[in-house]
């Protein structure tokens, strides 16, 4: 039990559980364990160079678009947000707004991060206690021992993998392998958006340069294009990459020729404009593409679909991507997502794959269609993956939870991660694990699964860590 999460506090040893075989299943069987963070959004420069912070604002605040989307919602202004303001001016405006987000995930986050990281258990954050937890946090923050390195190794992290452009370097990621006093795996993921975002044409071009720069290749035809993406695969293979991961608002599947490809990439090339029809066939076609490197390269692929993103206009304008102005989207998804599927089956080039949902309407949808693919060789070849962005709270990993054993096996789950840019956002682990064992011990309770602690217990501390761990092919000697 960590020293600060006193019985009697908010954030106590039992918060989350309901019940005794709750209790025992968390003390027992997961609390203890590692983390494996097979997708997030960490800077592999600030792990390099073992970043280190001012104060809990710089932490806490900065680039985090789920506290801006609630202190914007209470009225408060974006210069404290993403603005000019000083620093404990974003933390007090932060602790104001604490109190008025009962019932919102960031109230659970905030405290249990307050508990585990800072050792303030003996208050809520509000506004009359925003100055001493201030200076709190920040005497914590200021001692030696306080950087991300070790902030990953407090929370036992035995492997981060980020999210990495094809055309990145990776030297931060060399450096950090080459580093033989930091023993955490961290590994590129392939995220090659931009390699089917034909329907931006200025930064398809743009990204095409880079593409030609980092293989010394003239990228002008689909060979020669299909050859570069290889060639910086093959690079991140090198370099420690096992996973894949791709931002979508749907699955793509239409039927696309090689040639009906090349002529696509023939225009989107030279900029010329492009029909819906023809965006949609080239997307399905790297899409397939790159699905067949990651199974010849024996990688796990994951898809992410479902973001309506940059939905404010002028905002989007002002401060970029990834600020708060993005909501669940409604595309058709059952019939692109077979197709995909199918068309990689069929070819033997199917790889390990995780889908991510944004919209719970297709929680049912995806675990049922994933049951259509599993092979029998792979065990939980492909996964339903976790509670994702606006659903990785409380009511969004239960009910994929619930989605997943009913129409799964609960039981082959590869778990939770951070997806998080926040050094912090290891507490996320420890909350799914506690809503896990929460769910499995009220079933034990009411009869609905056995009362054999042993039994229970193994698929907790399975889906926690251990299926991870078997599944990525990270620890190939164990």
């Amino acid at each position: 039990m960590h020293p600060s999460l006193m019985k009697t506090s908010f954030i106590h040893e039992d918060f989350l559980l309901e019940t005794r075989s709750a209790r025992e299943l968390y003390h027992g069987y997961a609390e203890g364990l590692p983390i494996i963070d097979y997708h997030c959004h960490l800077r592999p420069s600030e792990i390099a160079a073992d970043k280190r912070w001012e104060n809990i604002t710089q932490i806490w605040l900065y680039g985090d678009h789920y506290k801006w989307r609630a202190m914007r919602t209470a009225g408060v202004a974006e210069r404290f947000c993403t603005g000019d303001a000083s620093d404990w001016e974003k933390f007090r405006s932060y602790a104001a707004v604490v109190p008025k987000a009962l019932r919102n995930p960031l109230y659970h986050w905030t405290h249990l991060e307050l508990a585990r990281y800072f050792g303030v258990s003996d208050r809520l954050l509000a506004p009359d206690t925003a100055e001493s937890i201030y200076a709190d946090c920040n005497r914590v923050i200021t001692a030696p021992d306080f950087s991300c390195r070790s902030l990953m190794q407090r929370s036992k992290v035995e492997v981060v993998c980020t999210t990495d452009d094809p055309v990145d370097s990776l030297e931060d990621h060399i450096a950090i392998a080459n580093d033989a006093s930091f023993a955490i795996q961290v590994r590129p993921t392939w995220r090659p958006d931009l390699a089917y975002a034909v329907e931006k044409p200025q930064a398809f071009i743009a990204w095409l340069a880079k593409l030609e720069s980092a293989t010394q290749t003239d990228v002008a035809s689909l060979d020669s294009f299909l050859g570069a993406v290889r060639k910086r695969h093959d690079f991140f293979h090198a370099h420690g990459c096992r996973l894949s991961d791709r931002g979508l608002e749907t699955v793509y599947g239409e039927d696309c020729t090689a040639s009906q490809a090349a002529a696509i990439f023939a225009k989107a090339r030279a900029g010329q404009p492009l029909t819906p029809e023809d965006v949609l066939l080239f997307k399905s076609f790297m899409l397939h593409e790159l699905g067949v490197m990651d199974a010849e390269s024996g990688w796990t692929q994951q898809l992410h679909y479902g973001a309506l993103r940059n939905n404010n206009t002028a905002m989007f304008r002002a401060l970029g991507p990834d600020t708060g102005f993005d909501s669940i989207g409604d595309w058709p998804a059952a019939a692109g997502l077979s197709r995909y599927l199918d068309g990689l089956a069929q070819a033997g080039k199917l790889p390990r794959t995780i889908i991510y949902n944004l919209n719970p309407r297709d929680n049912e949808l995806v675990a049922t269609m994933l049951g259509n693919f599993q092979d029998g060789e792979i065990a939980g070849k492909l996964q339903m993956g976790s509670g994702w962005w606006f659903l990785d709270q409380m009511d969004g990993m239960t009910r994929q939870i619930e989605a997943l054993s009913q129409l799964g096996l609960l039981s082959q789950f590869v778990g939770m991660l951070t997806d998080s840019r926040s050094f912090l956002s290891y507490t996320r682990h420890e909350y799914f694990r506690r809503i896990l064992c929460n769910i499995l011990g009220s079933d034990m309770e009411r009869g609905l699964l056995p009362n054999d602690l042993p039994l229970v217990g193994k698929m907790v501390a399975d889906i926690s860590y251990h299926n991870a761990r078997r599944y990525f092919g990270f620890f190939p000697n164990s």
